[in-house]
């Protein structure tokens, strides 16, 4: 019933009970069957992360699986997510087969190899180079620098790698304990999440309730805190702990790529053996340097990858937003603020997010008091009205006994030949003549829709 009507908090509640997802009804129609029939996108996603391939395959009475009574009922989008996850699924190797085991190394030692290969490549083809002049000591110490600097992000390659990224911890089974047969039970009952309905922040795989900006990563079978996304040349999540690192590699590597790109062609184009010719120069480079056009030819194809994955890293740094976030800010709810739009309420600048990255290396998911700024804003408004209305010219001169009373007015003088606009301040502590003299002009805002008169007048406010 609830896949039918598209509850997806309910269904995640029932899957963190523990609930078979794969029972059939007298119609042979899973919970899956329901939510795709309904073309309900949410509950259908809920289903397929909690379930397994075989999950996809059943089918129902009349022959069909979820995605073919998808598509029949012309649920396109359904459809499409529903045969899309059916081909990763039969893509993904089995986990307990050596193949499996081997699969889940990712590609960190491609590009380890990679890494190193160059860095072999450059010192040998472009820094010790035969056929090349003898580098001058300043230039040397640039060219090592790119050494060092590569060397460096083998480092922190390494990190990104092997650091925890931020797992929360799982929920073990313990078969003497009475209370495991009800998770819920384990729980805080005034849990923030729970008292605020957030179901969404079960996890029903590792029997907790996440924070609210994690996720729990299909690959890594984990929940981890702040996920940015997994990344597979590091064969590891990017998450709260290893942020930090893992944007560290990619500016070390990107400043490494510059430095000894740029040396690598300078040496080439300053070989005084090389004819002067374009054709001729390309025809000896190719013959003599062909390790240096090798790496300069790698090292700008992997120059623009590494660029463009700093720079939009820098961005997202820079507003405190993950790259998960980005992909889904229209599936959070708490990255929408009043009328639907996009806000994020853990953005504190780019100062303060770049800083505190910086010195503890993670930002913590602590919202932004809006409150308090807007409060703060009408505030000032009030403070700087209040000292507009002090620097007016203000006199205070006796009342006669014409005056009705003994309350004060303002007088304000609107003349049409000067343009300027005169007021007194008329109290029972006056002290001058009760002469009509003119007196210093006051702030603007007081005379605004009181000039364009054909005849100056004088209005009286009691």
């Amino acid at each position: 019933m609830a896949a039918y009507k598209g509850f997806a908090d309910c269904i995640r509640l029932l899957l963190f009970l523990d609930a078979y997802r794969g029972r059939q009804d007298k119609e042979g129609c899973t919970p899956l069957h329901w939510a795709a029939i309904r073309g309900n996108l949410e509950a259908c996603t809920v289903l397929v992360q909690a379930g397994k391939k075989e999950d996809l395959m059943l089918t129902d009475n009349t022959g069909f699986t979820p995605a073919q009574l998808a598509s029949d009922k012309n649920h396109r989008q359904v459809a499409f997510f529903l045969g899309n996850a059916r081909k990763l699924l039969d893509k993904r190797c089995d986990g307990n087969s050596r193949l499996g085991k081997l699969s889940k190394l990712g590609l960190a030692p491609v590009l380890w190899c990679t890494i190193f290969l160059l860095l072999v490549t450059y010192t040998h083809s472009v820094i010790m180079a035969p056929n090349l002049p003898k580098l001058t000591a300043g230039f040397a110490l640039l060219a090592w620098l790119g050494v060092f600097l590569a060397t460096s992000g083998l480092v922190l390659f390494y990190r990104c790698s092997s650091t925890d990224p931020g797992y929360i911890k799982v929920n073990m089974h313990d078969s003497q304990n009475t209370r495991d047969d009800e998770p819920l039970l384990k729980m805080e009952i005034n849990h923030p999440a729970l008292l605020a309905g957030n179901w969404a922040q079960l996890c029903s795989t590792c029997k907790i309730v996440r924070p609210l900006r994690a996720k729990h990563c299909s690959t890594c079978d984990r929940c981890v805190e702040q996920f940015d996304h997994h990344c597979p040349w590091v064969s590891n999540c990017i998450g709260k702990k290893n942020k930090w690192d893992f944007f560290l590699f990619l500016v070390v590597e990107a400043l490494a790529m510059v430095i000894t790109g740029g040396v690598a062609l300078t040496r080439v184009l300053t070989d005084p053996l090389a004819p002067s010719s374009f054709g001729g120069w390309l025809s000896h480079a190719a013959n003599e340097h062909v390790g240096a056009i090798a790496f300069i030819v790698s090292d700008i194809f992997l120059f623009s990858g590494v660029a463009i994955l700093t720079a939009v890293q820098a961005s997202q740094i820079s507003r405190n937003i993950t790259t998960n976030e980005v992909a889904n800010i229209m599936r959070y709810s708490y990255l929408r603020g009043p009328g639907g739009r996009f806000r994020n309420p853990y953005d504190h600048g780019c100062k303060r997010n770049c800083s505190d990255l910086l010195i503890t290396g993670y930002n913590e998911d602590i919202e932004r008091d809006e409150e308090s700024s807007e409060s703060e804003g009408l505030r000032m408004m009030q403070i700087g009205r209040a000292s507009n209305l002090q620097n007016g010219a203000c006199h205070s001169h006796q009342t006669n006994g014409n005056t009705e009373g003994n309350g004060g007015h303002v007088v304000v003088n609107v003349n049409k030949s000067s343009n300027t606009h005169q007021s007194h301040v008329h109290s029972s502590y006056c002290t001058h003549h009760k002469n009509n003299q003119k007196t210093d002009s006051v702030p603007v805002g007081l005379g605004i829709g009181l000039g364009g008169r054909n005849s100056g007048r004088s209005v009286i406010a009691s």
